[in-house]
Parts: structure tokens; sequence; C-alpha cells
């Protein structure tokens, strides 16, 4: 298991956003705050210091007095590019990383992962229909690995943390907690029932 004071907690909000009309989805509102700093909120008390990946209006961000990470490759080539960032340029063992989209993550996110690890270098979760491969949490050993796999122009998530040697983590109990913020229609929904 690992000590939570060796994890460093990412909020991933580099992404496009295009089936939110290209707006920047972190900083949407849900119940009057950035959907980032709901994710921040649950993500703080579990690990050591949060940082986020983000790609436009970082000084949005940076004036929360978080670290922020841009990605160090062009063209928003997705997740995997956030998570190569974050690991080129921040000293941690380990990353619990968690898309800006997943307001209500678990508070035992870490706690879960870290029991059901066994000695993977990454475990996702699960929520008992689909996998989650960007609600992660990751050891640096993998970055060599992920530079080369990006290089050769991959970007599939799900299949280079297979790669990598990872598994899933089944949250089946909590699947309600990873519910995506990805449209309009998404945000509406979770404004009323919350």
């Amino acid at each position: 298991m690992t000590d939570s004071s060796a994890v460093t907690g990412v909020v991933l909000a580099g992404g496009k956003a295009s089936r939110m009309g290209g707006k920047d989805k972190g900083l949407l509102e849900l119940n009057g705050k950035p959907l980032w700093q709901h994710v921040v909120q649950r993500l703080r008390p579990q690990v050591e210091h949060v940082v986020i990946s983000a790609n436009r209006n970082l000084d949005i961000y940076r004036a929360s007095g978080l670290t922020v990470v841009p990605d160090s490759l062009n063209d928003f080539p997705g997740p995997l590019a956030g998570i190569l960032s974050v690991m080129q340029k921040i000293d941690s063992e380990w990353f619990l990383f968690c898309p800006c989209d997943t307001p209500y993550v678990p508070e035992n996110l870490l706690a879960r992962l870290q029991v059901q690890r066994q000695q993977a270098p990454a475990v996702w979760v699960h929520d008992g229909e689909r996998d989650h491969p960007a609600i992660a949490l990751i050891n640096r050993r993998i970055l060599p690995a992920l530079q080369d796999y990006l290089a050769r122009g991959e970007r599939r998530v799900m299949v280079f943390m297979r790669e990598s040697g990872g598994h899933p983590v089944d949250f089946s109990d909590a699947k309600i907690a990873f519910a995506n913020v990805n449209t309009p229609d998404d945000l509406a929904h979770w404004q009323e029932n919350s």
C-alpha cells in the first residue's frame, strides 16, 4: 500500500470539451462553484497536494494558488498528454488523476485504489458497467512507456493502462460518484439534483 503523503492529486482539465461547445469544462459552474473546484475539494483530504493539468485559462487556474501544468505536447492529444506532462514536471512517486468533470468522486477514492492495487503500477475505476481509465492511481515508473506510446501516435487511455500492467478496481457500489458532466444537459441535470 502507498503512503498518501507520497501521492499527488491531479485534476485533468486540459481537454477541448467539444461536447460542451468548446467551453472550458473545468470552469463551468455547478451549484455556484466551478467543476474543477469540486474535484479539488474531494481530492485534497486524500493526498499530500493537488495540481491542475490545463491548457486554457491558465491565469484563472493559477489564481487558486495551485500548480498548473500545461501539456508538453501540442494539439490536445487527450488525457494521456496531461498525465505525461504532470509526471514530467512534478516530483512525486504516485499520482491520483481525476477529470474535472467528475465532481462527486468518493472521499475514499485513494484508499480503495491503494487497497486493490496489489503490485500494479496503475489502477483505475470500474463503476460496474464501464471503465474510467482517467480516474486512476499511477506510479511514475510508467513514464518511459507512456512517452514511447504517445510518440507512436497512440492516444487510447484504456489500451495504455492495460499495456502498462494495470487493472480496474470495482467501485460498482459507488457508481453515481463517477457520473461525468459531459454535456450542457448533464450539467443542468446535476444543478437540479444535487
